[in-house]
């Protein structure tokens, strides 16, 4: 595709006896953020090294920003920028000081690095912490600086590994807003998360991987909708009364939810104002007393154990 920033295609990497990805293929769209989502051991980490060429695929095709990531490393190295899991910063060194010397490293000249630092800290609202040493910074303040040095030669591509990792939820909410800043100046964003609020937030378009390869990929309600739709949720008032509500319902008992420590049942629906009186008015005459009932979209955590195969512990026998 021409407008593609990332094509891969039937890519395979093996570690000893463990197939860490076996035919993935994937395409991200320039100036969008995709997201990659998948449990431990699923093949992210393995995918990203293999994107900033940090690991060779053992086969298949892999282009970044046009270039191949195997014949033509060092162009793509010049076109990308990556954030891992853990901040690479200098804490000792102030904000400024850190983004002057990965300037340095990326070979800008002493004045050159200058400018940019002087921008960087701008664009991530740092400058009154420019001086101060990074020991100091709270967590969201760490990360932005670790983004901003991500940045540090204008990266066309950006890869963002686990980005708000033990983060709590203000300093997430920084990094979110600066990765959209980020794409609205038409930078690329591939972003593997464990959090699955952050790629519902973000992502243009998700790919969920397992196995080593993409098994769904769509926007964020596209996935959702492969799990059915809306979901009716009742909460009833007893426990006891798990197994005579969970008659009531009309669906097939195999495609309900239970969640005995929340006195809690979920059912996929059609029709949402039918099914919600038919409910109501099934318990009221059932006298089955119900603490809420509601109707709602599926989440991205339903989507992901549906699609991944984790979502059975959430079933059991009433």
């Amino acid at each position: 595709m021409a407008d593609a920033a990332i094509t891969v295609e039937n890519v395979r990497k093996r570690y000893g006896d463990t197939q860490a990805l076996d035919g993935l293929d994937l395409e991200v769209t320039r100036g969008t953020v995709h997201a990659v989502l998948g449990p431990n051991g699923a093949g992210k980490t393995t995918l990203v090294r293999i994107l900033s060429t940090l690991l060779r695929p053992d086969g298949g095709r892999v282009e970044v920003a046009g270039h191949d990531v195997v014949r033509q490393a060092r162009e793509v190295r010049l076109r990308i920028g990556l954030l891992g899991q853990h901040a690479a910063l200098d804490e000792g060194l102030g904000g400024r000081q850190n983004l002057e010397m990965f300037g340095r490293l990326h070979h800008l000249g002493a004045r050159h690095a200058r400018v940019r630092a002087d921008e960087l800290l701008e664009r991530f609202d740092l400058t009154d912490t420019g001086r101060k040493p990074v020991r100091s910074y709270s967590g969201g303040m760490r990360r932005r600086l670790d983004l901003a040095a991500s940045l540090i030669t204008d990266p066309q591509v950006l890869f963002l590994d686990e980005p708000t990792t033990g983060l709590d939820p203000r300093g997430r909410a920084e990094v979110w807003s600066a990765v959209r800043s980020l794409v609205g100046g038409g930078t690329t964003v591939v972003l593997t998360t464990q959090y699955l609020e952050e790629a519902d937030q973000l992502a243009h378009r998700i790919s969920v991987v397992d196995r080593g390869r993409v098994i769904a990929e769509g926007t964020a309600d596209e996935l959702k909708a492969l799990t059915g739709g809306d979901r009716i949720d009742v909460v009833l008032r007893d426990e006891r009364h798990l197994g005579a509500a969970l008659a009531l319902l009309p669906v097939a008992k195999d495609d309900i939810r239970v969640d005995r420590d929340r006195r809690l049942l979920s059912a996929p629906v059609t029709d949402r104002m039918a099914a919600l009186s038919a409910v109501v008015r099934a318990l009221e005459e059932a006298g089955v007393e119900a603490e809420d009932v509601a109707l709602r979209r599926p989440t991205l955590d339903e989507v992901f154990l549906h699609l991944t195969g984790q979502d059975d512990r959430t079933k059991e026998a009433v």
